[in-house]
Order: structure tokens, then C-alpha cells, then sequence
């Protein structure tokens, strides 16, 4: 064993007796500072880990634990949960090696000196190098050097916040007049994130526009967010523009509006999105599924009307709001007791997936079949899991299962990649598993990421179904949805098929 690998075995052992001791001997002066130096050496072993990172990315060694990337072995083996983040910081911290093969010195010197020493943390380090992301390319190297060691200094004796407030002050003296800020500056730093949804499935979304997008984002704001425009509290509320609208409509309509003008900015929002997705704008597809809000739910839940539904895009959304989706007809409905009249199997006459294919797949896997994969089913690709196409694959939808561009690249002979099997007994029967080639047959594991409530349901079996919402009259609102023109064949066994944009409604059998 070498002498690195005796060395964390012992600080490992280190550490588990470390845990078993308390401080109770020990007065109160002592107890602060084995806090303080408690974090000072968690600060310290974030760098060393950023080298250990490095290591790995250098030597593509993620691939011998069956990590595609980097990016995927932060994330799944390490359980980092910004990996990008982190990638960035090692990048601006550590010396990188250079087109030629030499060393290259750090970005930022003086914050990777702090941290190597237990001074700083991460969450200083990420505030200064936003901070220094900021600083318009025309200012000098000279400069922007004195900067990132002010901020590194700064940073040992304030919070990762008033690191912030530091550099606005540092970029007003960079640039007191905001003449050297460009095109560039402005690109370099525009973005638009949307966050995770929460315990009642709301997601905040963060942005930072350039000039244009929010002089655009105000022309929509203003014509879309009129107040009584666009309320979807309000049936009457008229849709669209307000130079569409009857005055007199509108006029009643904002007497009733009660939204706070924060309320009509995100409505106005939504009722853009919702033009831009159903007015056909995105095109006729995307990935070969349509490019429409695509839900799976079961015949249970639909006729209960209770439970959580999943898109394709990994969102999820109450059942009370799946029937509102319907009432539009815009959604595509794959219900599992269902099938449909379209084609699944097609053998070698074509190599890509059909729509209906793809559909199907995403009531059964809902996203990326490769086991921790969070990567939604709307991102990913239909994968010949028995044979590649080209070695006699066959696209058939019993024959195939979704993966994600990375993962679907990953299957392959060699020993670091991966192979596909179906899993034939336990609750993953039928669906496609993973598993390295260097790895035992009994190593195969399925992806229940996508299907927690699923995973929860076989764990608990003995927990009652949640007690359902009120019932509401489903048939009366879906009848109006009948297509005028004839559905493709009737379904004999169950009310709803798959269709396309269209929900059709059948007598009961």
C-alpha cells in the first residue's frame, strides 16, 4: 500500500476516534476554538480535495468507478451538488497544464493560498470569483491581479455576502464611469437559471439580462401584464395583448383584478410561454417527441384525481392542473393500462425511434434508464438496448430505452464502458439495467430515480393510497374534447388513449 493510501486509511481512523471524543473536559475558551479549528481544517481538505479532483480529471480515472465525465463522477460518486461549480472554482485555484504540456499558474493565487491554509471556504471562494467574472476584459492583468488579492483578503475576515458588497465597490473603482464595460462583458455574464421545485412544486427562476432581453422582456411586460390581462383567476380576463382586447372587457376585468403587479408580471410570463409552446412556434419536434407538455400519469390517479404527475422534461405537476392541460387539449396522456393503434415495431426498416415509440418509452421510464442518471426523458435518446443498429439492433419498443447522450455514447466492449440487459424478475422487471462490463451479471441495476413514488409504494405497500380530492365531474369536462374528426379505433377497455394533441373520450366498457 503506498504511503498516500496508508495516509487517509489512518486519517480515517483518525477522524472515527475524533468522533467518539466530546469536549465536556474542557472549558469554553477551549471548546471555541476546536470549532475554529474544526472548520479551518474542513476549509483545508476542500482544497486538497480540488487537487484530488484535478487527479482524476487529468488521468480520466472516473472512468474506472463508470463515470462518463467528470462532471458525472462530482455528481454521483463524490455527491457534489453544484459539480459545475466546483469544476470552475478548481479551474481559477488549481495550476492547470497548458496547451504545450507545462504547468500553468493559478488564476487566482492569493483565494487558493487562503483556502490551501483554512482561512477562507468554498463559499468565499465562489463569492470572489464572482466577483472577478464581473471585471470588464479591458481592465488590465495588472489590475485585475490587485483585485483577486484584495478580495482574497477581504475574504478572511468577512462573509461570502459582504465579499459581494466589497466588490461592487472594487468594480466601481475598476470602472467608475462603465465605459470599459463591452459586448463582451455583457454576454460573458448574462444567464437565466431556473430552479428546482419545491415541497409545493414552485420553482424560482433567476436571471441576469443584457440590455436588449430586458428592454424585449419590458415590451412584453407592458402589453401582457396590463392589469385585468391575462389573470388566470379571471375567466373572463381577456388573453394576449391588451390592444387585442374588447376596452370594455378589460376595463371590467382590471376592476377585478386584485394581483400584485409581481403576480401579472409572472401571468404575463406564462400566458407568453404558453403562446410561444401551443401556437406552434418550437416546430412540429423535438427529439422525436412533440414539443408540447407531455404527461404520465396512471388510470388510477386520473380517476381518482389525486397523486403527482411527471413530464417530460422532469417537472412535476398536480393532477388538479393536469386536468386544466387537458381541458385545452394540448397534452399528450400516456396511461399505462392504455394501447394505442400506433406502430411500436419496426424491426430493421428504420433505425430512429417513431413518436409513438419515444411516448411510450416515457410512461415507462420517465427519463435517462442508466441507474442515477437525472437527466429527463425530453433530453434523451432511444438507445438499441439488446444490439447497436449497426450490429443488427432492432427498433422495437420492447428492444429499446432512453439515455442520455453521454450514457447512449457509454455503451460500448471495451472494459471501462457499459451494457445493457432486461431485468427479468423483481419490481424492475422488464425495464432495461446497467452495468459495467468488468462488473458480475447480478451487478445490473434499473434507474428509479425517475420513479420515487413508485420505489415508495413497493417499500410501504401497506400504506393506504392518499384519500382523494373532491371528486370532479372528468367525463363532462374532457366530452367537449372529442375530435371532429374519427379517432384512429376504439379502446374497448379504458376511457383515454394516446393521441396526438387530441385527448378523445370513449364509452365506459
Amino acid at each position: 500500500m503506498s504511503d498516500l493510501v496508508a495516509k487517509y486509511a489512518a486519517l480515517q481512523a483518525l477522524v472515527k476516534e475524533i468522533a467518539k471524543e466530546t469536549s465536556d473536559a474542557h472549558d469554553d475558551e477551549i471548546v471555541a476554538q476546536l470549532a475554529i479549528d474544526h472548520h479551518s481544517v474542513v476549509r483545508q481538505f476542500e482544497s486538497i480535495g480540488n487537487q484530488r479532483i484535478l487527479e482524476v480529471s487529468d488521468r480520466d480515472a472516473h472512468r474506472t468507478v463508470g463515470c462518463v465525465t467528470v462532471t458525472e463522477f462530482l455528481r454521483t460518486k463524490l455527491r457534489v451538488t453544484h459539480p459545475k461549480k466546483r469544476l470552475d472554482a478548481i479551474r481559477s485555484l488549481e495550476p492547470m497544464h497548458a496547451m504545450t504540456g507545462e504547468k500553468l499558474p493559478p488564476v487566482c493565487p492569493n483565494t487558493a493560498r487562503e483556502l490551501a491554509a483554512g482561512t477562507i471556504g468554498p463559499d468565499h471562494v465562489h463569492a470572489v470569483l464572482d466577483v472577478m467574472k464581473k471585471i470588464p476584459s479591458a481592465v488590465g492583468v495588472e489590475q485585475r491581479a490587485r483585485a483577486e488579492e484584495v478580495l482574497a483578503e477581504f475574504a478572511t475576515t468577512l462573509t461570502p455576502k459582504e465579499i459581494g458588497a466589497a466588490g461592487v465597490r472594487i468594480l466601481a473603482h475598476l470602472d467608475p464611469d462603465g465605459i470599459l464595460t463591452d459586448d463582451r462583458d455583457r454576454a460573458r455574464n448574462r444567464k437565466l437559471n431556473l430552479g428546482c421545485q419545491d415541497s409545493q412544486l414552485m420553482s424560482k427562476l433567476t436571471a441576469t439580462l443584457d440590455p436588449i432581453t430586458r428592454a424585449l422582456f419590458d415590451v412584453v411586460l407592458a402589453k401582457w401584464a396590463a392589469p385585468g390581462m391575462n389573470n388566470p383567476d379571471d375567466d373572463q380576463s381577456p388573453k394576449g395583448d391588451h390592444e387585442d382586447a374588447n376596452p370594455e372587457l378589460l376595463k371590467e376585468a382590471a376592476d377585478r383584478d386584485c394581483r400584485s403587479q409581481s403576480q401579472r408580471n409572472h401571468d404575463a410570463f406564462k400566458a407568453l410561454l404558453d403562446a410561444a409552446v401551443n401556437g406552434g412556434l418550437l416546430g412540429n419536434s423535438h427529439r422525436g417527441l412533440p414539443p408540447q407538455i407531455i404527461v404520465s400519469i396512471t388510470d388510477a390517479q386520473l380517476r381518482d384525481h389525486a397523486g403527482i404527475a411527471r413530464t417530460a422534461t422532469g417537472a412535476d405537476l398536480p393532477i388538479s392542473d393536469v386536468i386544466k392541460l387537458a381541458a385545452d387539449a394540448q397534452t399528450h396522456l400516456a396511461v399505462f393500462s392504455d394501447v394505442t393503434n400506433e406502430p411500436l415495431f419496426f424491426g430493421r426498416d428504420r433505425r430512429l425511434a417513431s413518436q409513438a415509440q419515444r411516448l411510450m418509452a416515457f410512461a415507462h421510464y420517465r427519463g435517462c434508464s442508466k441507474d442515477d442518471c437525472a437527466t429527463s426523458f425530453a433530453h434523451t435518446e432511444m438507445h438499441h438496448a439488446d444490439a447497436d443498429w449497426a450490429d443488427g439492433g432492432l427498433t422495437d419498443s420492447p428492444h429499446m430505452a432512453p439515455a442520455c447522450g453521454r450514457h447512449n455514447r457509454a455503451v460500448g466492449s471495451e472494459p471501462h464502458q457499459w451494457s445493457t440487459e432486461k431485468i427479468t424478475d423483481g419490481p424492475d422487471r422488464g425495464r432495461y439495467g446497467w452495468r459495467r462490463n468488468t462488473d458480475p451479471p447480478d451487478k445490473l441495476r434499473a434507474n428509479q430515480l425517475h420513479r420515487i413514488d413508485e420505489v415508495l409504494h413497493q417499500d410501504s405497500p401497506d400504506i393506504a393510497e392518499p384519500p382523494p380530492l373532491p371528486v370532479l365531474d372528468i367525463e363532462h369536462q374532457l366530452a367537449h374534447l372529442v375530435a371532429d374528426d374519427p379517432p384512429r379505433g376504439p379502446n374497448t377497455n379504458h376511457r383515454f388513449d394516446i393521441t396526438w394533441r387530441r385527448w378523445y373520450l370513449w364509452p365506459a366498457a
